[in-house]
């Protein structure tokens, strides 16, 4: 039986021994994770292909199975982006804001680690490995709740994890795992505001407002991506096209791929017509408003509500608008603020969508699938957090530290 009071308690205790760990340790303890990784594929693939047994008994949607799948491939990748975390620069113990006030006191600002962080995930075992590079390079400690469907490979990844700790003789309550699949448990984890500094939840929107409405500690949300491209009436349809169909195809199960795709009015019928050839040649399932059903026959209308759903499968939206204004319009009213891109070549176009979409990533004539902690040169993610305090995007090393106020004098008091 799982104690999450107990938990919390030997959390917060191993917090406090790796919030001032040397940078060096941290990289050797991550280096010798990604080893293990490697070295011990085979105990994970085991492990991984009995969660892909039981998803596929449960009639788990081919979206989510490729979220849980685990191959060589992906943990040569996981390691990659380890080697990566530890490449980077170390944020904990960086000073800034320094001054000295008419006082005579020396003032400045020190980074340092969150503390506790309570993480809930579903489908993919990776981020086990992600949350937990990234929670050790800044001195965190870190409670881990997976999916039920991902529980054997997550004991399999955190027993990895334990190995690399208890080698550098760290505490392995430094990481730790919910391995059981009681929801109670959840909720027990989003009332340890005693341990626990930060939730993170990765899923649907359902987890999302889960966490929120229950939760007595701060709650980081984000990872549901309806993202949309605006196809502008000045685009080089072929160079637009390679984008779309990046966007939508190279990994359509995850939450930076396109959901809806709003295209110009004054579009030429013959670059509609490539457009959609292109699309339904990669697999593609269209559902399109009342003018993209009439211009194409194999475009099936948009029900209730569609436009607001996350795909995660090889269907899109389609939706035609007179203009970027309608675009954006279109945009603030169903995105949930996760990426959205403009492909054209018109600048002031351009400039005007950048400015009046405030989704967390942006982009001009690029794909959405580059929302990525290890795109941006981060190693990893926690999150795609799509709020608007603390942190915004692909949440990196950076996003795991707060700051405490130093002040240095001279004896001094105050008058």
């Amino acid at each position: 039986m799982i104690n999450l009071n107990e938990m919390g308690k030997q959390a917060k205790q191993a917090s406090f021994e790796i919030a001032n760990l040397s940078t060096e340790h941290k990289n050797k303890l991550l280096g010798r994770i990604a080893e293990l990784l490697l070295e011990q594929q085979q105990q994970v693939l085991t492990a991984n292909s009995i969660d892909i047994s039981n998803a596929q008994a449960a009639a788990m949607n081919e979206a989510m199975q490729d979220r849980l799948l685990l191959n060589s491939q992906r943990l040569q990748a996981m390691a990659s982006d380890i080697k990566t975390v530890i490449n980077l620069h170390d944020p904990i113990g960086e000073t800034f804001d320094s001054k000295e006030l008419a006082n005579g006191l020396q003032l400045y600002r020190q980074k340092i680690p969150l503390g506790v962080l309570g993480v809930i995930y579903e489908a993919r075992p990776n981020v086990t490995i992600d949350i937990a590079s990234l929670a050790l390079k800044t001195g965190n400690a870190v409670i881990l709740r997976g999916g039920k469907e991902t529980i054997e490979s997550n004991r399999a990844l955190l027993n990895i994890i334990h190995q690399a700790l208890k080698e550098q003789q760290l505490n392995p309550n430094i990481v730790q795992l919910i391995d059981s699949t009681d929801r109670m448990l959840v909720e027990q984890l989003l009332k340890l505001d005693q341990y626990v500094d930060m939730i993170i939840p990765r899923g649907g929107p359902g987890l999302q407002r889960f966490c929120l409405q229950n939760s007595t500690i701060p709650v980081i949300t984000g990872g549901v991506g309806i993202c949309h491209i605006y196809v502008d009436k000045l685009v080089n349809i072929d160079k637009a096209i390679s984008i779309i169909i990046n966007a939508k195809t190279q990994r359509p199960s995850v939450c930076n791929a396109l959901d809806t795709l709003l295209i110009n009015e004054q579009l030429s019928e013959q670059n509609w017509q490539k457009l959609v050839n292109a699309l339904e040649q990669h697999g593609v399932k269209l559902k399109g408003d009342r003018h993209a059903t009439e211009k194409f026959a194999s475009i099936a209308p948009l029900e209730a509500g569609e436009l607001d759903k996350e795909w995660l499968s090889l269907t899109l939206g389609i939706v035609q608008v007179a203009n970027i204004d309608e675009a954006i319009n279109h945009i603030r009213e169903h995105s949930s603020g996760h990426s959205e891109a403009i492909l054209s070549d018109d600048l002031e176009q351009c400039k005007k969508f950048v400015q009046q979409v405030n989704s967390a990533a942006v982009y001009v004539n690029a794909s959405t699938r580059f929302t990525d902690g290890s795109q941006f040169g981060l190693g990893a993610e926690v999150a795609v957090s799509t709020q608007k305090l603390h942190a915004r995007g692909p949440m990196g090393l950076e996003a795991l530290t707060s700051y405490k106020w130093i002040g240095v004098g001279d004896y001094l008091t105050r008058g």
